[in-house]
C-alpha cells in the first residue's frame, strides 16, 4: 500500500466512521447518551495524550540534529499557546454576541474542543449558525488532514498512530455539532449529510499535504510537534476539567480506566502498526535482493 493510498484511507475512514459514531450516538435514549459520553471524553484523553507524548513527540525529535531539539520543544509551547488564544478568540466572539462568562451558560457537557474551536451547544434557532459550524468543522478537519498527512509521511506507524488519535477526540466533537445542526433547524437526514461532507475535508488536508510536503522533510517535525501541542491542549485544557465534575469513587475510578483504555489501544496499535511495518520493509528488501 502506497504512502498515498494510506492517507485517502485514513483520513476518509476516520472522518466517516467518527460522523456516523455520532449519529448513532445521538439515537440514543438521551439518559444513556449522559451515561456513555464521559467515557468516551475519558478514552480520548487517554488516546489523545498517548499519541502526543508516545508517537508525535518522541518521532519528531528522531528527525531533527540535537542542535535543533530546543526549538522543536519550543514549537510544542508555542503551539499550546496558539490554540489557547484562538480558543480565547472564539470564545469571546460568541460571548460577545450570547451573555455569557466563560461558558457559564452551558455545561461542560454539551462544550467542545475543535483545534481551538469552540462551539456551546444551544438552541440558536437559524441555519447561520449551523452553517458557520459547518465552516468551522471543515478547517478543522482540514487541519486534521494536514497532520495526519505529515505523519504518515514521516512513518507509517506514526501515521495510524495520529489517525486513531484524531478520530478519538473527533467523536465528541461530532455528537456537539450533529446537535447544533439540529437546534439550528437542519433534519437529522441534512445533519448527517453536511456532517460527513465536512468530514470530507480531511482528505483533502491528508492529500495536499502529501504534495506539498513530501519534499520538505524539514519541516515536517515541527508539523508533528504542533499536532502534539493540538492533542495535549485539547485533552489538558477541554476534556480533562470536564471529569472533575464528578468526584465520587466509583466515577473516579471508571474514568480512569478508560482513560487507561484509551493509552492501551495507542500502543497496542502502535506496536501492531509497527510490526505491519516491518514486513513491508522486509518485503522491500526482499524484492530488491531479487531484482
Amino acid at each position: 500500500m502506497t504512502v498515498l493510498l494510506s492517507i485517502i484511507l485514513f483520513t476518509a475512514l476516520g472522518g466517516v466512521l467518527s460522523v456516523l459514531a455520532a449519529a448513532v450516538f445521538l439515537l440514543l435514549p438521551e439518559h444513556k447518551q449522559k451515561h456513555v459520553l464521559p467515557h468516551g471524553i475519558s478514552f480520548a484523553i487517554g488516546a489523545l495524550l498517548t499519541g502526543a507524548f508516545c508517537g508525535l513527540i518522541p518521532h519528531a525529535f528522531e528527525e531533527v540534529p540535537v542542535e535543533d531539539m530546543s526549538t522543536l520543544s519550543a514549537t510544542i509551547l508555542a503551539g499550546i499557546l496558539l490554540f489557547f488564544v484562538l480558543e480565547k478568540l472564539l470564545v469571546w466572539r460568541h460571548c460577545h454576541s450570547h451573555a455569557c462568562e466563560a461558558h457559564g451558560e452551558e455545561s461542560h457537557d454539551d462544550h467542545h474542543h475543535d483545534h481551538g474551536h469552540s462551539h456551546p451547544v444551544q438552541p440558536v434557532g437559524h441555519r447561520p449558525a449551523g452553517m458557520f459550524i459547518i465552516l468551522g468543522d471543515s478547517i478543522h478537519n482540514f487541519v486534521d488532514g494536514v497532520l495526519i498527512g505529515a505523519a504518515f509521511l514521516t512513518d507509517v506507524q506514526l501515521g495510524v498512530v495520529t489517525s486513531l488519535a484524531v478520530a478519538a477526540h473527533e467523536i465528541p466533537q461530532e455528537v456537539g455539532d450533529f446537535a447544533i445542526l439540529l437546534h439550528s433547524g437542519y433534519k437529522r437526514g441534512e445533519a448527517l449529510f453536511y456532517n460527513i461532507l465536512a468530514s470530507l475535508s480531511t482528505v483533502v488536508g491528508g492529500v495536499l499535504a502529501y504534495f506539498s510536503l513530501g519534499d520538505m522533510h524539514q519541516i515536517l517535525p515541527y508539523f508533528l510537534t504542533l499536532a502534539a501541542s493540538s492533542f495535549i491542549y485539547i485533552a489538558v485544557a477541554d476534556l480533562i476539567p470536564s471529569l472533575h465534575q464528578k468526584t465520587d469513587i466509583k466515577t473516579s475510578l471508571q474514568q480512569i480506566g478508560f482513560i487507561l483504555a484509551g493509552v492501551v489501544l495507542i500502543l497496542v496499535m502502535q506496536g501492531i502498526a509497527h510490526r505491519f511495518e516491518g514486513k513491508i520493509d522486509g518485503e522491500r528488501v526482499e524484492q530488491s535482493g531479487i531484482v
